[in-house]
């Protein structure tokens, strides 16, 4: 208790020395001291604990909030008030404002970005992808107009407006735009500000920045700084928990119960508030009493990991720490005012102490930074971007600080645990980035060598030869590694943009980091090495994921390094060199051990040495050897090697080397491809196809074609040929002797993978010389490149743009370089309501399709190619693929072509086609026959194109046709290639290559045709080439219009014959088929009849309701089990059929979404206010079953759930316990079956139907029987006399329920259901609510149904889906019978309240006002329990007819008060006896009752205006009314209301048997409705409510609708990211979620807004679909763009959003950054969905698809 009061005191103390305090005073003596740094210090010594951290953190968070404010009031005016007059030298307000009126303000916008912000990032314009404008910089900016991208900030980093380095063009927006005033002032801004108050600013920041800078690094939890201690210290100490990233949420708040005893409630705020500001005080008291606390901390979480940091801290040394990170808040918003102070506190802050180097303050606090707390880490680091990096003078000192303590603040980094963001080292993004500092640290401070020999330290891990191995990496270092990675980031900055003019120092550096780039690339070459597994397969799946993230980061890298030598040439000598002699070290071991070989084939011999893949260790790392390849390309590109060939070791080069690692790569994918590694396992197969991978192939697998293609430009083409047969071990086919005749091997599985070993090497044969869409290799400009890439991507299939960027690498900037060539080869087709927008390739394209395009996949390929044919086919060409023309090569690989022409391949080429002139035996495949012909193709348009370009002189060196016109070289006879050709070209098992084959031959025969022209100079016309060909296709199509012919003939044929054994059999039969027949008839005629019945009205007129009512008795209801398919007619006795529904609470029609429901048990639902602020709905999918096939049905799938439930915990998309199941049929979601119930008789017209006069007096004679009989039963005899019975009433009669038992059962069932879900209580037969709740929601769907043809404007009948037609005309009829299974009584006591609604009695009381009752609801009611008092009545006369048509007017005129009361028409002062209509007269008469009645509450309105108010008003009454009695009785619709034109309220007038003028109805019984209303206007709400004591609904109502979305998506971004945490402190919410159905945005998944529902937590989204929607919830996820629909606590799903990018694509997640705009279709579409309930069936369907979706925690968002 002591201590309690001890705490009190301070507070109580300082109160009074809040009255007493000057601040101007204090800074007066201040100023007057001699040393100032003392006497601050003593105030701060003073004050600074009597103000903060006074006791433990206050229980709840409104108690914290005041006290929060509280400290920052005392802080403001003891602590920091004096520090402001001391700077200023007058009152503070004043001086700052003088301040900033003088400043001259920088260009920079600088705006440091919240969590969540929107930032825009030009796609045109930026220097690099981290340049980014905040939302009102970049809406004032011509960027607005470009290709930009949209992304979401982390938080941290600032806006680049004003930054003339970080734009290529429009640096400014219009606000930072430099004007003559501020744009020429370039001097020192201290010079603006007098000198006296430099010297002052300059002391008060000295002395609070070191005094900040001491606290924040301060180790002691005893101790404070000199200066600072002071005497009454106190036992008190905290018990202060810091956050890491290791622990989880759950293992903190359960170790927070154990240590300090708190409730969970209290230990998820402090989990949060830990994970938010990076520490928290958990425990407040003395010494020991914190120090149990810690130990208990330390012991629970140090089992796992290491313990959690705990700190006991004396409560001085933590308000000292509290008040230091305040000062260094105040200090950044003190700069912001002036240019001039800034640069004062920068000098303050660089400016170095006196123990020398790294002694500034600003060194200090980065150096101790990962020592801090996540809070001061993000305060300090705010202060340093306001600060230094705003000044750009003190931004490069700052810079050149940064990277001299490069190594050891990233090596601080690796040991930290926290994540980047609060890290000092991610301030590299804004220094990096700039390309002249960039360049400035990188010669100063060799900031490239820096980097990359910090990161490869870190990277420690190396086998025997030096190189990296990540085998088994535990998970403390996998952890490293991925930190480590951040350094490959800030070297990606550094060579983001490459130097448009070099100095030598830049040279020299740039070369000295390549120097250190190719000693860790040399690390990487040759790293995980894989060998072959034969007999048993790999027993542990190799690591391999860390070498290819490796290589993935520094893909980007490599490319840039690259991009950097291309720029000077001196430098790309330089760099090849070094390149080369790396390459050699990592040759040096390569032939050790190695035996040479001699090979020999087609006449050739070279000398080599015996490898074999499928033996030997193998790598596919191979950077040094892919650089050295990226490099000779760029000398044959700037054409450097023709130029300098002298100052180039060209002459080192010896070709073989150079391609024997490459190739063996390549081979190692073959053969993977050929299954021969299947032993393996899965991480080979993984690192080959990332290897392909778009991520990596630039890389990799482009790299390495071309050193191959470097390779055979220097080499003899036989020779290259040779070696690769011998790495791909096929050497020995094709040196055979007789290798023409067969290779036969009678393993087979050996032969398999030869025939597709041999595919592979022509494929990279192919490869090798036709890739040359690579600048350097081939002519061809970069978006060449591009443009072939989307055009493979194209001849596919169609593709969306999305899928076109993933399929396109990108560079450093994350561009694709797609926009700039897309439109001109491909057409964009926009998207509908559903799928996206797709781009198809124009046709004139097509020709350059190649089929063996090096990036297709195997599945690509096929896929292609069957596009391609079928395109040829549809278009009436032939289906040859012939090679596409290739563009010509640089001369450096000019001599590629010769590969095409020499003796070894043509031999290979002979004897492939030799095999498949003998198609015997399983040695050759067509696929192999199908590259043959390519790579013959290939080498005739090679010919082609050298006869086209050479002039008369010129020797052509390419004659591939007189070579293949000679026989081959083998001993065999066999003719030459042309030859085998001509042979194969009429084999019939080669339909597919026929084409093919033509086309090569007309190929051969113009090349034939060129030569003899030019050799003979005579013009001979090409077209005689033709004949043959021509004559060929002639052949062709006859062939085919023959085939055609007798496959039809063939058809006919077999059509004639199952038709004679039709007639055989139903000849047989005979009996059989002529009963079924007759059956058929009468049901078609049966039908037929229905049919007409319902659509063709008689002439009669049509009426639904009253005595002259058309009935539908006579119709017969034939239904079809889905179960058990057996048909039955719906009878009153025969077995009970019943209907799928789902039965849901509702909130759609209400605007109200607020309104509090009372609780289940005191809820009395049988008036339904006009606000309709919960409803219950019911849906149906339409299909049929017995009850008693849905009942075994149902227990068998309750069965499944119990076994599921054992097996696996969790929950499926529908819930067993609350009856749900889904339609065996449609898999529509289901909780209930409506029973279907025959139609209703027709009216007997032979009884005299009695006025509405007679028949009131005749219902409350009724009504005054029933209560002096209740009142019997309930009191016992009374003494006056009893009322007298109308005629033949029998109150004691019991009512004989007509219904067979099923079907009463399901009536129960149903009955059940609606009180279940509309209550949320348990079932309880006896409730006198029930049969109200069965009404309820026949009358409520029917309104839903109403509202959206109305919105919709479609017509009231002919409209409805089946299903919903089906769904009312079961309910409803439901509804009229569902009295007979509740107790009668009940039923008579509901009646008589709702009567006494419209006809006031004095014997009910608490009879509701007529403004809180929804007419309709009130119409369905009363017409429904009429029936159970109408049952009562023996005399044989039908009166419920006629008291349907009473009660219809009787609501009817009520509903017309109830408008008149409420109507919003503006007051007028005009005549009101001027003539009008008949219905304007009337009406007028109606509303001066009523104003007389209120004693003119009501205002003075032109009776036009009442006219058209209360036509509009009462429109959706009727048309509800219509479809209700159109579904009670069986009545069909009039024609008029079948269609959406003109007479739509006649013709709902005579269909309700009323006069078109419904005022006439109360002027017609003007004495009996003058005394209703005037009880209904005397009730005491109705003054109240319209005097403004209540919520008042207008008629007609206005539908319910999804808000209003800004059509751009990034200003509903900007929206969220300005949400703060409602909870937390005003901390940002890191997933906003606005509520689609009332706009409210929430705080989503996270633990500080989890709510108890039903004593369960869930997630602020779960908690506020219960108040909002009952429990059914449509949410938008700004930050992912996500739409999210929820149903109660356990379902839910992701649904496509309705936000657009220009390409018709959503993008969930927002990843691809593209400007999203809303589809208005597309939000009308959820916003359908919504209003027809489809919501719960769509979550249904989304997670029966995906089991996914039934995994997530959906009540936790």
């Amino acid at each position: 208790m002591a201590a309690a009061e001890s705490d009190r005191d301070p507070r109580s103390n300082l109160c009074s020395e809040f009255l007493n305090f000057s601040a101007k005073d204090t800074a007066s003596r201040w100023a007057a001291a001699a040393d100032l740094q003392q006497e601050v210090y003593s105030h701060l010594a003073h004050y600074v604990p009597r103000i903060l951290c006074l006791g433990p953190s206050g229980c709840s968070s409104r108690e914290e909030q005041k006290e929060e404010q509280r400290e920052e009031l005392a802080c403001q005016l003891l602590l920091l008030a004096p520090l402001e007059w001391l700077l200023l030298g007058e009152e503070p307000a004043v001086g700052l404002a003088h301040l900033q009126e003088t400043n001259q303000p920088s260009l920079l916008c600088g705006h440091v970005f919240r969590v969540g912000e929107p930032t825009y990032s030009c796609r045109e314009c930026a220097a690099d992808p981290t340049c980014v404008l905040c939302m009102q910089c970049f809406l004032g900016s011509i960027h607005k107009d470009h290709r930009y991208r949209m992304t979401t900030s982390g938080g941290g980093g600032f806006c680049d407006c004003g930054d003339t380095e970080a734009w290529k063009k429009g640096p400014y927006c219009q606000k930072h735009t430099p004007t003559p005033n501020n744009g020429d002032f370039k001097g020192d801004p201290v010079a603006q500000l007098s000198a006296d108050m430099v010297t002052r600013g300059y002391n008060i920041f000295s002395i609070i920045l070191k005094y900040a800078v001491d606290l924040l690094t301060w180790s002691q939890e005893e101790q404070l700084p000199t200066g600072l201690d002071y005497l009454d210290r106190g036992d008190t100490y905290y018990c202060m928990l810091f956050n890491d990233e290791v622990h989880t949420y759950e293992q903190v708040i359960y170790t927070l119960q154990k240590a300090v005893n708190c409730s969970q409630k209290e230990a998820v705020s402090f989990a949060t508030t830990v994970d938010r500001d990076g520490r928290k005080s958990v425990r407040y008291g003395d010494f020991q009493f914190c120090e149990k606390a810690k130990f208990v901390i330390v012991r629970n979480t140090s089992r796992q990991s290491k313990p959690l940091r705990v700190q006991v801290m004396h409560s001085a040394v933590v308000a000292h720490q509290c008040f230091a990170l305040k000062a260094l808040s105040w200090l950044g918003q003190i700069i912001q005012y002036s240019d001039g102070l800034r640069r004062v506190f920068c000098q303050v802050g660089l400016q170095e102490g006196p123990e020398g180097e790294n002694s500034s303050l600003v060194n200090r606090l980065m150096l101790n930074d990962s020592k801090m707390w996540k809070g001061a880490r993000n305060i300090y680091h705010q202060l340093l971007m306001n600060s230094l990096l705003m000044d750009l003078k003190y931004k490069k000192v700052f810079a050149i600080q940064f990277a001299k303590n490069y190594r050891r603040l990233q090596t601080d980094f690796m040991e930290d645990d926290h994540e980047r963001l609060v890290s000092v080292t991610s301030l590299s993004v804004q220094l990096f980035t700039v390309p002249t500092m960039a360049r400035m640290l990188m010669v100063e401070e060799s900031l490239m060598t820096t980097i990359i020999k910090t990161f490869v330290d870190h990277l420690r891990h190396r086998d025997l030869q030096g190189r990296f191995q990540f085998d088994r990496y535990t998970a403390q270092q996998a952890f490293k590694f991925g930190r480590v990675q951040s350094l490959i980031g800030d070297l990606k900055y550094v060579l983001m943009s490459r130097p448009s003019e070099w100095t030598d120092e830049l040279s020299e550096k740039f070369l000295e980091g390549l120097d250190a780039f190719l000693e860790l690339l040399k690390c990487m070459q040759g790293m995980d090495p894989v060998v072959r597994q034969v007999g048993q397969h790999i027993e542990m799946e190799p690591e391999w994921e860390a070498a290819f993230t490796l290589q993935m980061k520094l893909t980007h890298i490599i490319s840039m390094i690259q991009e950097w030598c291309s720029t000077n040439e001196l430098v790309l000598i330089q760099a090849y060199r070094k390149c080369l002699s790396a390459l050699s070290q990592c040759h040096s071991g390569l032939l050790d051990g190695e035996q040479p070989i001699s090979l020999s084939l087609a006449g050739h011999c070279v000398e080599t040495f015996r490898y074999q893949v499928s033996q030997d260790k193998v790598s596919i790392h191979l950077p040094v050897c892919r650089l050295l390849a990226g490099l000779h390309v760029l000398l044959s590109r700037t054409q450097v090697a023709s130029r300098y060939p002298e100052q180039l070791p060209l002459g080192e080069l010896s070709p073989p080397l150079l391609i024997e690692l490459p190739l063996r790569c390549l081979v190692l994918c073959a053969q993977v491809h050929a299954g021969m590694w299947r032993r393996n396992g899965f991480s080979l197969i993984n690192q080959i196809y990332y290897y392909h991978n778009v991520k990596c192939r630039v890389e990799m697998f482009d790299k390495d074609i071309i050193m191959l293609q470097a390779g055979a430009s220097m080499m003899d083409p036989n020779h290259f040929l040779m070696i690769v047969l011998s790495r791909f071990e096929l050497f020995h086919i094709f040196s055979s002797a007789d290798c023409r005749k067969r290779y036969r091997e009678s393993n087979k599985d050996v032969v398999q993978q030869n025939n597709t070993l041999i595919e592979e090497m022509l494929h990279l044969i192919i490869m090798v010389v036709g890739e040359r869409y690579v600048g350097g290799v081939g002519q061809v400009e970069p978006f060449d490149e591009v443009r072939r890439e989307i055009i493979h991507q194209l001849s596919i299939r169609p593709m969306a743009h999305s899928e076109l960027v993933k399929a396109l690498p990108e560079n450093g900037n994350k561009e694709t370089g797609l926009e700039r060539v897309i439109d001109t080869i491909a057409s964009f087709k926009k998207p509908g309501v559903t799928g996206r927008g797709l781009y198809e390739l124009r046709p004139d394209w097509n020709k350059h399709f190649n089929l063996y395009f090096h990036h297709y996949s195997r599945a690509d390929q096929s896929k292609a190619e069957e596009a391609q044919r079928k395109l040829r086919r549809q278009m009436g060409e032939d289906t040859a693929l012939p090679p596409p023309v290739p563009p010509p090569l640089f001369p450096l690989f000019a001599s590629l072509v010769n590969l095409l022409q020499c003796d070894v391949l043509l031999a290979i080429e002979g004897a492939v086609l030799q095999w498949a002139v003998e198609p015997s035996g399983g040695a050759w495949t067509e696929s192999m026959l199908q590259r043959v012909l390519h790579l013959v193709g290939m080498a005739l348009l090679e010919e082609q194109q050298q006869q086209e370009n050479s002039s008369r002189d010129d020797e052509i060196t390419f004659t591939y046709t007189s070579k293949i016109t000679r026989p081959g070289e083998a001993p065999s006879t066999s003719g030459s290639v042309l030859a085998l050709l001509e042979t194969l070209q009429n084999a019939p098992h080669l339909e597919v290559h026929k084409d093919m084959i033509t086309w090569i031959l007309k190929m051969v025969s113009n090349i034939k045709t060129m030569r003899e022209r030019s050799s003979s100079t005579s013009a001979i016309t090409i077209s005689q080439g033709h004949s043959p060909e021509e004559m060929m296709r002639d052949k062709d199509k006859a062939e085919r219009k023959r085939k055609a012919e007798m496959a039809r003939l063939r058809r006919e044929k077999i059509m004639a014959q199952m038709s004679e054994m039709q007639k055989h059999f139903i000849n047989e039969n005979k009996e059989l088929f002529q009963q079924s027949l007759e059956e058929l008839e009468a049901s078609t005629s049966a039908s037929a009849d229905l049919s007409y019945s319902c659509l063709e009205p008689s002439s009669v007129s049509q009426v639904c309701v009253g005595p002259r009512r058309v009935g539908g008795s006579e119709l017969r209801q034939l239904v079809t089990c889905i179960l058990c398919q057996e048909e039955q007619e719906v009878k009153v006795q025969s077995r009970a059929m019943v209907l799928a529904a789902f039965v849901q609470r509702s909130t759609v029609l209400s605007k109200n979404c607020r309104h509090t429901q009372p609780k289940a048990e005191h809820r009395d639902p049988l008036f339904m206010h006009p606000d309709m602020s919960l409803g219950i709905n019911t849906t149906s999918c339409g299909h049929v079953m017995h009850a008693t096939c849905w009942q075994r049905y149902f227990e068998a799938v309750q069965l499944k759930e119990q076994r599921r439930q054992q097996r696996l915990r969790g929950h499926t998309s529908y819930d067993v316990e609350n009856g749900e199941f889904l339609c065996p049929l449609c898999e529509c979601l289901s909780n209930t079956v409506i029973p279907l119930l025959p139609h209703t008789h027709s009216p007997d017209l032979s009884v005299d139907q009695p006025s509405l006069e007679a028949w009131l007096g005749i219902t409350n004679q009724q009504i005054a029987v029933l209560h002096s009989a209740h009142k019997k039963q309930s009191e016992g005899p009374g003494e006056g006399p009893e009322p007298p019975a109308p005629e033949g009433f029998r109150v004691n009669f019991t009512p004989v329920i007509p219904f067979s038992s099923s079907i009463s059962e399901m009536i129960t069932t149903f009955s059940m259901a609606t009180y279940k879900v509309g209550l949320k209580v348990n079932p309880n037969e006896q409730d006198p609510r029930v049969p109200v709740l069965s009404w309820a929601t026949c009358a409520y769907t029917i309104q839903t149904i109403e509202r959206l043809l109305m919105d919709e404007e479609k017509p009231l009948f002919g409209s409805l889906p089946c299903r919903q037609d089906d769904c009312l005309s079961s309910l409803t009829r439901f509804s009229s019978a569902c009295w007979m299974a509740a107790p009668q009584s009940m039923v008579h006591t509901h009646f008589i309240t709702l009567f006494t609604a419209l006809a006031p009695d004095r014997q009910v009381e608490n009879t509701p006002c007529i403004l809180d009752i929804d007419m309709f609801h009130l119409l369905v009611y009363t017409v429904l329990s009429y029936n159970s008092v109408h049952s009562l009545n023996q005399s044989g006369h039908s009166m419920v007819d006629s008291a349907q048509l009473h009660l219809l007017h009787l609501v009817i005129v009520a509903h017309l008060v109830q408008i008149l009361l409420t109507s919003t028409t503006e007051e007028v002062c005009m005549d009101h006896d001027s003539g009008g209509s008949e219905e304007e007269q009337l009406t007028w008469q109606l509303y001066s009752t009523l104003r007389k009645h209120l004693d003119s509450v009501l205002p003075v309105v032109a009776s036009w205006q009442l006219w058209r108010c209360v036509k509009a008003g009462i429109l959706p009454f009727l048309r509800a009314a219509a479809l209700f009695f159109h579904y009670l009785n069986s009545t069909a619709p009039p024609a008029d209301l079948l269609g959406a034109g003109p007479g739509q309220w006649e013709g709902l007038c005579s269909f309700l048997s009323l006069p078109s003028n419904l005022l006439q109805l109360h002027q017609s019984y003007r004495s009996l409705m003058e005394p209703l209303i005037l009880r209904w206007c005397c009730h005491p709400r109705v003054r109240e409510t319209l005097q403004g004591g209540g919520f008042i609904v207008r008629f007609p109502r206005e539908s319910n609708r999804l808000i209003d979305l800004p059509e751009d998506y990034s200003a509903l971004i900007n929206q969220a990211s300005s949400f703060t945490c409602p909870r937390s402190g005003g901390d940002k919410s890191r997933t906003p979620t606005l509520c689609l159905v009332c706009g409210a945005m929430l705080c989503s998944q996270s633990y500080c807004c989890q709510t108890d529902v039903d004593g369960e937590d869930v997630g602020a989204c779960t908690a506020h679909a219960f108040t909002c929607g009952a429990g059914l919830g449509l949410f938008l996820r700004v930050r992912e763009s996500q739409v999210v629909f929820v149903a109660g606590k356990t379902k839910g799903c992701f649904y496509p959003p309705p936000y657009l990018d220009d390409y018709g694509e959503t993008d969930q997640g927002l990843k691809r950054g593209n400007p999203l705009h809303l589809c208005t279709e597309r939000y009308r579409k959820i916003e359908r969905l919504w209003r027809q309930h489809g919501v719960a069936e769509v979550i249904g369907h989304a997670q029966e698809a995906n089991q996914t979706l039934v995994a997530i925690d959906w009540q936790h968002l």
